[in-house]
């Protein structure tokens, strides 16, 4: 890119930021709010029809709809100014912040599982700079996901190998109040990925032993990989810091596929689960209809 062009899109930039800023001082809480008995956390742009393309007036246009958290996870990406003023404007409308990706996933290549001294020096300061991050949006969790297998390497090996990167991670984040959350991802949509099962998410949290290492239990994810959604939801409680959402086949809305939700929700609620339900799916439907359908389908399934 020219300087010229580079300089012009950093005052088009500049420009936006102020005037989202500007709005967002402006910005109240709805009287309509906390509809739902969960936290469910919806994503920019969700309902970018309603509410347009700025971030911060999706985040009102959520708050008004009764959604009480926000979830990004490109939020490390976001440039410094614009993730202050989405933790100042969750902070007004008295909303939780989800997580967020605090390092660079490997998706073809064996990161953590290799042991390999330079993929753990630049995880970790991935983590560490995803703790000043987490301090601009005033969240508490951020995705955590350790790459591919290392296909010249035992099962055993790299299980240590993860373990012990997650362990030095967790010393950075426990000193901030921090949680990363380890997600288990499904063989189709992720092909040899490490972490694939409940069971192994739950045994890596054992081995690593520390209160900012934990799971989130993608639903969609299980329901792919092994399904057996509420026991295992069951099995692996105590190690469960964060749910996501998203029905299969399709990966939309609850309601549009098999799952179901009613009986999901219920039970996650009645086990006293008062953190985030990360909304990481698409809509079913387009444009507005679309938006106000996913909002209804989250009304329907919140009847318990």
């Amino acid at each position: 890119m020219k300087r010229r062009h580079f300089l012009q899109n950093s005052i088009g930039l500049s420009a936006a930021l102020s005037s989202s800023y500007a709005w967002a001082e402006s910005a109240q809480r709805s009287t309509n709010n906390a509809v739902f008995k969960l936290n469910y956390a919806p994503h920019d742009g969700m309902f970018s029809n309603h509410a347009g393309a700025d971030v911060l007036r999706q985040i009102q246009f959520m708050a008004d709809e009764g959604f009480t958290a926000f979830e990004d996870n490109g939020m490390a990406s976001r440039p410094v100014e614009q993730q202050k003023q989405i933790g100042k404007l969750l902070e007004k409308l008295e909303m939780k912040m989800g997580v967020f990706v605090a390092h660079k996933i490997y998706w073809n290549e064996g990161n953590l599982a290799s042991g390999s001294p330079d993929r753990r020096k630049e995880f970790l300061k991935d983590i560490s700079n995803a703790v000043e991050v987490a301090k601009r949006v005033n969240a508490k969790w951020m995705t955590v996901v350790p790459g591919c297998v290392h296909t010249q390497i035992s099962p055993g090996f790299q299980f240590a190998n993860v373990v012990e990167s997650l362990k030095q991670a967790s010393e950075i984040l426990a000193q901030n109040n921090l949680i990363m959350v380890l997600e288990p991802l499904n063989f189709r949509d992720h092909p040899n990925m490490f972490l694939y099962s409940a069971p192994q998410a739950y045994s890596i949290c054992k081995a690593v032993n520390s209160p900012a290492c934990k799971i989130l239990f993608d639903i969609y994810h299980i329901q792919i990989q092994e399904g057996n959604i509420i026991p295992n939801i069951d099995a692996c409680w105590d190690e469960i810091d964060y749910f996501q959402i998203g029905d299969n086949p399709g990966r939309k809305e609850p309601t549009t596929g098999e799952l179901n939700y009613l009986n999901i929700f219920k039970h996650i609620y009645t086990k006293g689960f008062n953190g985030i339900l990360g909304m990481e799916h698409g809509n079913a439907l387009p444009n507005q209809a679309g938006e106000r359908a996913l909002i209804n389908a989250y009304k329907a399934v919140n009847q318990f």
